[in-house]
């Protein structure tokens, strides 16, 4: 009886058990079901609902955006020849993070010793360096390294030292076109010169590539690449020929006259193309190491001065169309005085006429015809002739220069000296486009910076006729008697004008420095090219623009008409028109 009680008791209970475990079963079942349902519901909405999300997440985690740096664009010369080029280098770089396995070993180890070296770094600045950054991915250690050296350090195959490539501006001309084409920093960024100014014409803007990276930072996946705005070549009006022989000249002329420096400008008459534009003293832009800011500016755009004499052609040219005087004319030049002041030359002349004045540089002469005519006579001629106006030849920092507004309340000092040259102020680039209109005979184009093709067209300023009676008068100051006679050029035909100017001080009052100009333009015959040449504070004994500027002008002019195969045109006699008319009684007329 109890055997049967217990084994129903075990009956019993195994069918409970039996119950029990079925609505176990059946809950975590359902619970897995559940869990499964909960799950694809979760799947579903993550990839279809919230997809884009999720997306940008992972894309925020391993995809990056890399630029690809583009090679700066060359800077070449009229005929091709580089002027600025960009040499691949390499960039050595160290991963801090990378480094930290490594800092027991580099300090024995015979490769990172090499590497000390080779680059000029000692262990305690490199561990210096590497704790300073060491949250960062990223650091240089040598930026533009010799191809040599960067290949080196490649062999070497260190850990956590890394070559990235870039470029370094290099330029063949050196010293003759430092300040015309500037330099450009460390990062390939123009900072000075054609180098800024046409900055992102030569740069473009570099491409773009879309990659994935892992957690190490390694490339993966290259997903797409974006082609940016290429660079462009630059192609100058220079020639690099004659802006080297222009600045071998000038900077003689600098060292024999001890002066503070010195400015020449070329330009094609009849494109408006600059051929050439030397600074003297310069600096040599592939090694800018102890290099003065100071002596990097551009000063045929930068500085301005007052002209001086170099305007009288100008002040003949009003005088002949306002039909104040004749070409034969004669004026009285003794000296004379205004307000207290004394108007003289440098020489006593009673009488000059037209010719004789632009060959003797006569102030007394210049400053009558101005007082003859109205107060605005001259600032509207000079003003069309560009003076006080930016040349727009397209380079950053070129300064407009000055020309004061005349009228009726000037008074007549100011109205005399403005007929040579003071209380005005120009650089000498403005006074090179002044010289090519009158070699233009009276047609203004447009000064250039690059290569143009011609012809241009311009627009006429002065009536032509009007502009070669004059330059035929300046053809004067260069033969014997004439104050720029050191100017001649054997065979050819030349029409300049000299100037001497005082300088003005920090406060405003004038100095015993001087500025020595000359400018004009040759073969007067079918004229091709202007120049000016501008020696700054001379101090080898001689100042006066005849001394000191003009045997520039005629070395550096004649050298370019025979470079050029001009054919000379020198007359055998010189024409009457030249001849100086210096008379002590006359019963002509005088001013």
């Amino acid at each position: 009886m109890k055997a049967a009680a217990c084994m129903t008791t075990l009956k019993r209970q195994a069918a409970n058990n039996t119950r029990l475990g079925g609505w176990r079963f059946t809950v975590l079942y359902s619970c897995i079901l559940l869990a499964l349902i909960g799950m694809t519901i979760r799947l579903a909405y993550l990839h279809i609902i919230n997809h884009d999300q999720l997306v940008r997440e992972g894309d925020m985690r391993s995809r990056r955006v890399q630029q690809i740096p583009t090679m700066r664009g060359m800077i070449s010369d009229r005929v091709g020849r580089p002027l600025a080029v960009s040499v691949p280098v390499h960039a050595i770089w160290a991963d801090p993070q990378q480094l930290t396995k490594y800092y027991s070993s580099m300090s024995t180890n015979l490769r990172w010793k090499a590497f000390y070296d080779v680059l000029s770094l000692s262990y305690d600045q490199l561990l210096s360096r590497m704790h300073t950054n060491s949250t960062r991915r990223f650091v240089y250690l040598a930026r533009q390294v010799n191809p040599n050296i960067s290949d080196y350090i490649h062999k070497l195959n260190l850990p956590g030292i890394y070559l990235r490539q870039e470029s370094r501006r290099y330029y063949p001309a050196g010293h003759s076109t430092a300040h015309l084409l500037g330099v450009t920093n460390i990062d390939s960024q123009g900072i000075e010169g054609i180098e800024k100014s046409f900055d992102k014409w030569l740069t473009g803007q570099p491409n773009e590539r879309m990659v994935r990276k892992d957690r190490f930072g390694k490339i993966i996946e290259n997903i797409s690449s974006v082609a940016r705005q290429t660079t462009h070549n630059l192609s100058l009006s220079i020639d690099e020929q004659l802006q080297a022989l222009v600045y071998r000249e000038l900077n003689q002329a600098v060292a024999c006259n001890r002066a503070e420096s010195g400015t020449s400008v070329l330009v094609d008459v009849n494109t408006g193309e600059v051929l050439a534009m030397a600074i003297s003293p310069s600096y040599n832009p592939n090694n800018l190491v102890g290099t003065n800011m100071d002596i990097m500016r551009n000063r045929a755009i930068t500085d301005s001065f007052e002209p001086g004499s170099t305007v009288k052609p100008m002040v003949v040219m009003t005088a002949l169309q306002r039909r104040l005087v004749g070409e034969n004319s004669l004026l009285n030049t003794l000296p004379y005085m205004i307000s207290s002041h004394q108007i003289k030359d440098v020489a006593r002349y009673a009488e000059l006429s037209m010719t004789g004045i632009l060959q003797k540089s006569s102030n007394v002469g210049v400053s009558r015809l101005a007082l003859a005519m109205p107060s605005s006579s001259l600032a509207e001629t000079y003003s069309r002739f560009g003076l006080g106006k930016a040349t727009q030849l397209g380079l950053i920092g070129e300064r407009n220069g000055g020309l004061c507004s005349h009228n009726q309340r000037c008074s007549d000092m100011d109205r005399a000296t403005f007929s040579y040259g003071y209380g005005l102020m120009a650089t000498p680039l403005q006074l090179a486009r002044v010289y090519t209109i009158i070699g233009s005979m009276g047609v203004l184009r447009p000064l250039s910076i690059t290569r143009i093709n011609p012809p241009v067209i311009g627009e006429r300023v002065f009536p032509a006729s009007l502009v070669r009676t004059v330059v035929h008068m300046m053809e004067s100051v260069a033969l014997p008697g004439g104050c720029g006679n050191k100017a001649t050029i054997n065979g050819y035909r030349i029409a300049i004008k000299t100037g001497t100017t005082k300088k003005l001080g920090l406060n405003g009052h004038y100095i015993n420095k001087y500025v020595a100009y000359t400018a004009g333009v040759a073969p007067v015959s079918n004229p091709r090219f202007a120049l000016v040449v501008v020696i700054n504070d001379p101090q080898g004994g001689k100042y006066y623009g005849g001394a000191v500027s003009a045997p520039v002008f005629s070395t550096i002019m004649g050298s370019i008409l025979r470079t050029k195969h001009i054919e000379p045109d020198a007359l055998r006699k010189p024409s009457k028109k030249f001849a100086i008319v210096v008379k002590t009684n006359t019963k002509k007329k005088v001013l």
